[in-house]
Protein backbone atom coordinates (compact mmCIF):
# COMPACT_ATOMS: atom_id res chain seq x y z
CA UNK A 1 0.00 0.00 0.00
CA UNK A 2 1.55 3.63 -1.21
CA UNK A 3 1.14 5.98 1.92
CA UNK A 4 1.20 9.35 1.18
CA UNK A 5 1.30 12.45 3.75
CA UNK A 6 -0.61 15.99 3.33
CA UNK A 7 0.73 18.72 5.74
CA UNK A 8 -2.46 21.58 5.97
CA UNK A 9 -1.14 25.13 5.45
CA UNK A 10 -4.26 26.04 7.78
CA UNK A 11 -1.10 25.48 10.83
CA UNK A 12 1.50 27.02 8.66
CA UNK A 13 3.00 30.59 9.25
CA UNK A 14 0.68 32.76 7.37
CA UNK A 15 2.76 35.48 6.78
CA UNK A 16 5.35 33.61 5.01
CA UNK A 17 2.91 31.23 3.38
CA UNK A 18 5.21 30.35 0.19
CA UNK A 19 7.92 29.44 2.20
CA UNK A 20 6.32 27.51 4.27
CA UNK A 21 4.75 25.42 1.75
CA UNK A 22 8.31 25.25 -0.31
CA UNK A 23 10.07 23.77 3.00
CA UNK A 24 7.09 21.14 3.80
CA UNK A 25 7.63 19.92 0.16
CA UNK A 26 11.18 19.68 0.30
CA UNK A 27 10.73 17.87 3.22
CA UNK A 28 9.03 15.27 1.81
CA UNK A 29 5.32 16.21 1.96
CA UNK A 30 3.67 14.26 -1.02
CA UNK A 31 0.71 16.91 -1.29
CA UNK A 32 -0.02 20.46 -0.13
CA UNK A 33 -3.39 20.18 2.08
CA UNK A 34 -5.74 22.88 1.87
CA UNK A 35 -8.61 23.64 3.87
CA UNK A 36 -11.24 25.94 2.31
CA UNK A 37 -13.52 27.63 5.45
CA UNK A 38 -16.54 29.74 4.56
CA UNK A 39 -17.54 31.07 8.18
CA UNK A 40 -21.07 29.27 6.74
CA UNK A 41 -20.69 25.29 7.02
CA UNK A 42 -18.23 25.81 9.24
CA UNK A 43 -17.35 28.62 12.06
CA UNK A 44 -14.46 30.16 10.49
CA UNK A 45 -13.29 31.82 7.28
CA UNK A 46 -9.65 30.40 5.52
CA UNK A 47 -8.54 30.43 1.80
CA UNK A 48 -10.30 31.77 -1.44
CA UNK A 49 -9.26 30.60 -4.87
CA UNK A 50 -6.89 33.62 -5.28
CA UNK A 51 -4.18 31.83 -2.74
CA UNK A 52 -4.54 28.83 -4.61
CA UNK A 53 -3.58 30.26 -7.80
CA UNK A 54 -0.97 32.01 -6.34
CA UNK A 55 0.43 28.96 -4.82
CA UNK A 56 -0.03 27.06 -8.44
CA UNK A 57 1.75 29.70 -9.93
CA UNK A 58 5.09 29.71 -7.63
CA UNK A 59 5.19 26.12 -7.50
CA UNK A 60 3.36 24.44 -10.58
CA UNK A 61 4.75 20.91 -9.97
CA UNK A 62 2.96 20.90 -6.22
CA UNK A 63 0.13 18.55 -6.24
CA UNK A 64 -2.42 20.78 -4.44
CA UNK A 65 -5.09 18.89 -2.68
CA UNK A 66 -8.79 21.34 -1.32
CA UNK A 67 -10.44 20.80 1.12
CA UNK A 68 -13.91 22.63 0.34
CA UNK A 69 -15.31 23.09 3.66
CA UNK A 70 -18.83 25.59 2.39
CA UNK A 71 -21.86 25.81 1.20
CA UNK A 72 -23.40 25.96 -1.69
CA UNK A 73 -20.39 24.34 -3.07
CA UNK A 74 -20.47 24.03 -6.83
CA UNK A 75 -19.37 27.64 -7.84
CA UNK A 76 -16.27 26.91 -5.16
CA UNK A 77 -15.33 23.52 -7.17
CA UNK A 78 -15.41 25.24 -10.34
CA UNK A 79 -13.00 28.18 -8.75
CA UNK A 80 -10.73 26.22 -7.44
CA UNK A 81 -10.31 24.00 -10.19
CA UNK A 82 -9.42 27.14 -12.11
CA UNK A 83 -6.85 27.94 -9.93
CA UNK A 84 -4.98 24.45 -10.04
CA UNK A 85 -6.50 21.92 -7.78
CA UNK A 86 -5.46 18.50 -8.23
CA UNK A 87 -8.08 17.38 -5.85
CA UNK A 88 -11.02 18.43 -4.08
CA UNK A 89 -13.09 16.70 -1.80
CA UNK A 90 -16.71 18.02 -0.55
CA UNK A 91 -18.96 17.12 2.40
CA UNK A 92 -22.12 15.54 1.15
CA UNK A 93 -24.66 17.65 3.11
CA UNK A 94 -23.11 20.64 1.17
CA UNK A 95 -25.11 19.91 -1.84
CA UNK A 96 -28.58 19.31 -2.46
CA UNK A 97 -27.05 16.76 -5.58
CA UNK A 98 -23.69 14.94 -4.41
CA UNK A 99 -23.57 12.80 -7.86
CA UNK A 100 -24.03 16.28 -9.84
CA UNK A 101 -21.13 18.14 -7.57
CA UNK A 102 -18.97 15.03 -7.87
CA UNK A 103 -19.34 14.54 -11.65
CA UNK A 104 -17.93 18.32 -11.88
CA UNK A 105 -14.90 17.93 -9.94
CA UNK A 106 -14.53 14.86 -12.47
CA UNK A 107 -15.76 16.90 -15.52
CA UNK A 108 -13.22 19.95 -14.36
CA UNK A 109 -10.05 17.81 -14.36
CA UNK A 110 -9.59 17.01 -10.48
CA UNK A 111 -9.58 13.76 -8.51
CA UNK A 112 -12.55 13.71 -6.71
CA UNK A 113 -13.27 13.02 -2.78
CA UNK A 114 -16.04 12.69 -0.40
CA UNK A 115 -15.88 13.75 3.11
CA UNK A 116 -17.30 11.98 6.06
CA UNK A 117 -17.74 14.06 9.39
CA UNK A 118 -17.29 12.18 12.90
CA UNK A 119 -21.31 11.51 12.84
CA UNK A 120 -21.98 11.04 8.83
CA UNK A 121 -22.87 7.52 8.20
CA UNK A 122 -20.49 5.18 6.06
CA UNK A 123 -23.99 4.73 4.06
CA UNK A 124 -23.78 8.23 2.17
CA UNK A 125 -20.87 6.14 0.35
CA UNK A 126 -23.10 3.65 -1.09
CA UNK A 127 -24.60 5.25 -4.23
CA UNK A 128 -21.61 7.69 -5.25
CA UNK A 129 -18.12 5.55 -4.81
CA UNK A 130 -18.15 5.06 -8.27
CA UNK A 131 -17.14 8.43 -8.98
CA UNK A 132 -14.56 8.88 -6.08
CA UNK A 133 -10.96 9.02 -6.18
CA UNK A 134 -10.91 8.92 -2.22
CA UNK A 135 -12.50 8.84 0.76
CA UNK A 136 -11.84 11.85 3.35
CA UNK A 137 -12.92 10.85 7.39
CA UNK A 138 -12.46 13.33 9.61
CA UNK A 139 -11.66 12.28 12.98
CA UNK A 140 -12.49 15.90 14.53
CA UNK A 141 -15.06 18.01 13.92
CA UNK A 142 -14.53 20.43 10.72
CA UNK A 143 -13.42 24.19 11.44
CA UNK A 144 -10.48 24.13 13.34
CA UNK A 145 -6.55 23.30 13.21
CA UNK A 146 -5.06 21.63 16.58
CA UNK A 147 -7.96 19.93 17.79
CA UNK A 148 -7.24 16.43 19.25
CA UNK A 149 -8.85 12.73 17.64
CA UNK A 150 -11.87 11.78 18.51
CA UNK A 151 -10.71 8.35 19.09
CA UNK A 152 -14.00 6.39 18.66
CA UNK A 153 -14.31 7.86 14.73
CA UNK A 154 -11.24 5.28 14.39
CA UNK A 155 -13.55 2.24 14.34
CA UNK A 156 -15.18 3.71 10.92
CA UNK A 157 -11.94 3.27 9.16
CA UNK A 158 -11.76 -0.36 8.55
CA UNK A 159 -15.55 -0.25 7.69
CA UNK A 160 -14.55 2.03 5.00
CA UNK A 161 -12.00 -0.22 3.78
CA UNK A 162 -13.79 -3.53 4.02
CA UNK A 163 -16.65 -2.27 1.64
CA UNK A 164 -14.33 0.11 -0.87
CA UNK A 165 -10.46 -1.65 -0.94
CA UNK A 166 -9.33 0.04 -3.92
CA UNK A 167 -10.30 3.57 -3.04
CA UNK A 168 -7.38 5.85 -1.30
CA UNK A 169 -8.91 6.49 2.21
CA UNK A 170 -7.69 9.98 4.03
CA UNK A 171 -7.77 10.64 7.70
CA UNK A 172 -7.79 14.26 8.86
CA UNK A 173 -7.94 15.78 12.31
CA UNK A 174 -4.98 15.33 15.25
CA UNK A 175 -3.04 12.61 13.61
CA UNK A 176 0.52 12.94 15.18
CA UNK A 177 3.45 10.95 14.89
CA UNK A 178 2.02 8.47 18.24
CA UNK A 179 -1.31 7.81 16.16
CA UNK A 180 -0.23 7.39 12.19
CA UNK A 181 0.24 3.95 13.00
CA UNK A 182 -2.88 3.30 14.21
CA UNK A 183 -4.64 4.96 11.45
CA UNK A 184 -2.73 3.07 8.65
CA UNK A 185 -3.17 -0.19 10.11
CA UNK A 186 -6.60 0.40 10.61
CA UNK A 187 -6.66 1.14 6.75
CA UNK A 188 -5.63 4.42 5.83
CA UNK A 189 -3.25 5.13 3.48
CA UNK A 190 -3.44 8.98 3.23
CA UNK A 191 -3.35 11.29 6.26
CA UNK A 192 -3.72 15.23 6.46
CA UNK A 193 -1.64 16.48 9.40
CA UNK A 194 -1.18 20.17 9.98
CA UNK A 195 -0.33 21.02 13.73
CA UNK A 196 1.89 17.67 14.38
CA UNK A 197 4.39 19.02 11.06
CA UNK A 198 4.05 22.58 11.16
CA UNK A 199 4.49 23.23 15.33
CA UNK A 200 7.30 20.92 15.34
CA UNK A 201 10.84 22.15 15.11
CA UNK A 202 11.87 20.11 12.32
CA UNK A 203 9.88 19.78 8.90
CA UNK A 204 11.63 16.71 7.60
CA UNK A 205 12.63 14.79 10.70
CA UNK A 206 8.79 14.85 11.64
CA UNK A 207 7.51 13.80 8.07
CA UNK A 208 10.67 11.03 8.46
CA UNK A 209 9.34 9.33 11.94
CA UNK A 210 5.88 9.23 10.34
CA UNK A 211 7.07 7.60 7.42
CA UNK A 212 9.36 5.10 9.78
CA UNK A 213 5.74 4.57 11.58
CA UNK A 214 4.40 3.85 8.08
CA UNK A 215 7.12 1.18 7.56
CA UNK A 216 6.46 -0.63 10.69
CA UNK A 217 2.42 -1.03 9.69
CA UNK A 218 3.48 -2.16 5.97
CA UNK A 219 6.56 -4.48 7.24
CA UNK A 220 4.11 -5.99 9.29
CA UNK A 221 1.64 -6.61 6.61
CA UNK A 222 3.69 -8.19 4.43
Amino acid sequence: MTYHILPSILSADLTCLGAEVEAVMNAGADFIHFDVMDNHYVPNLTFGPAFCEALRKRFPSYPIDVHLMVEPVDAMIEAFAKAGAKRISIHPDATIHVDRSLKLIKDLGCEAGLVLNPATPVEVLTWCAHKLDFILVMTVNPGFGGQKMIPEIIDKIPQIRALYPHIDLCVDGGVTIDNIAALARAGANQFVAGAAVFNSSNYKETIDSMRKQLGSVAHSQD
